[in-house]
């Protein structure tokens, strides 16, 4: 961790801003040391990377995954390229048009969750200038480590650390632009992790995500129970109940055969804007809010029709005239004496 990035880190946890405390540094490098909160929370720096994962104990579902991906580090490089050959893709080609979504600039700061041994962060990396920033942070110290030696003489400036993902340690509107791509079914909240991504994300920035997903109409295929009984995670499903409020133009592609996703968008602020409030012509009448906030109890069909019958007598729409009769009517009972 080079000096400076005590002051763009914060605590995953409270969000509060970190103290370095050096131990041992090389030229403008931390290389061992500790990063501390004002609520009391300790992240150590080893070999020059800060350990910022949360929660200190990690629930079991991430528990297990860690320990699946320290089992299969060495051999995850190696067998890989299977995945895509499987189904006669080009992996550069794939990960190339992954990266393209983000539409960076040289000068852009880019968060990659999930990095891995840096097979898309290298495709990141290389779209970036001296000026541009890319920061990589995985749970799995092995991975992280192939990811930075695979990252070692790109120019872009390249910041890693160990973190989960559904606990970024950013403020908010931090990146350009975040990437995760692998991993998510992996989650122990992915709901949290994708509001995490949009939180750390500038508005009008891009998040683009993926993983395995069997798409729903080829569940019941022989294509699609051979694979989902080879590899159960195309057994989970395509979490677009879990994108941010805050997601806007959102895309979904099918990839590598179709059995992975892709979903990117742009990062917007709270719920999307729209007008409530203009008069909707016709004869209902009244505006998207009055439709929703203005409901009263139903009436006798009777009354119902006799409504109609007086609203089109009047000429005005079933709003206006409901909402002239019901104040006319609450003012004569209110002023009246009891």
């Amino acid at each position: 961790m080079r000096f400076g990035e005590e002051d763009f880190y914060v605590d995953p946890v409270s969000l509060e801003r970190l103290t370095l405390s050096v131990d041992e540094c090389t030229g403008d490098q931390v290389v061992c040391g500790e990063l501390r909160s004002p609520s009391g929370h300790r992240f150590a720096i080893r070999r020059g990377v800060p350990d910022l994962v949360y929660p200190f104990e990690l629930p079991p579902v991430d528990r297990q995954a860690l320990q699946q991906y320290e089992e299969r580090a060495d051999a995850y490089d190696r067998y890989l390229p299977l995945t895509f050959s499987t189904y006669g893709e080009d992996e550069q080609a794939v990960r190339t048009a992954m990266v393209d979504k983000l539409a960076l600039r040289p000068d852009s700061r880019v968060l990659e969750t999930g990095a891995g041994t840096g097979r898309d962060s290298v495709i990141i990396a290389g779209r970036l200038g001296t000026a541009g920033r890319l920061y990589i942070q995985d749970l799995s110290p092995s991975f992280l480590a192939r990811n930075i030696d695979r990252l070692r003489d790109i120019p872009a400036r390249v910041e890693p650390a160990l973190a989960n993902g559904y606990y970024l340690p950013f403020a908010d509107n931090s990146f350009d632009a975040c990437f995760h791509f692998g991993g998510i079914n992996a989650f122990g909240d992915i709901q949290r992790a994708f509001s995490e991504m949009a939180r750390v994300t500038k508005p009008g920035g891009k998040v683009v995500v993926g993983d395995e997903s069997m798409p729903p109409w080829l569940r019941e295929t022989e294509f699609g129970r051979i694979l989902m009984n080879s590899n159960p995670e195309f057994r989970y499903p395509l979490p677009l109940d879990k994108l941010p409020v805050a997601a806007r133009k959102t895309r979904l592609e099918w990839i590598i055969g179709g059995v992975f996703y892709v979903i990117d968008f742009v990062v917007g602020e709270g719920e999307p804007p729209a007008d409530f409030d203009f008069p909707i012509p016709g004869v209902r009448g009244g505006t998207h809010r009055t439709r929703y906030y203005g409901q009263l109890e139903g009436v006798t069909p009777e009354a119902k029709r006799l409504a109609q019958e007086a609203r089109a007598r009047a000429g005005k729409s079933m709003h206006q005239w409901l909402d002239e009769a019901v104040r006319a009517a609450a003012r004569r009972d209110l002023e009246s004496p009891e």
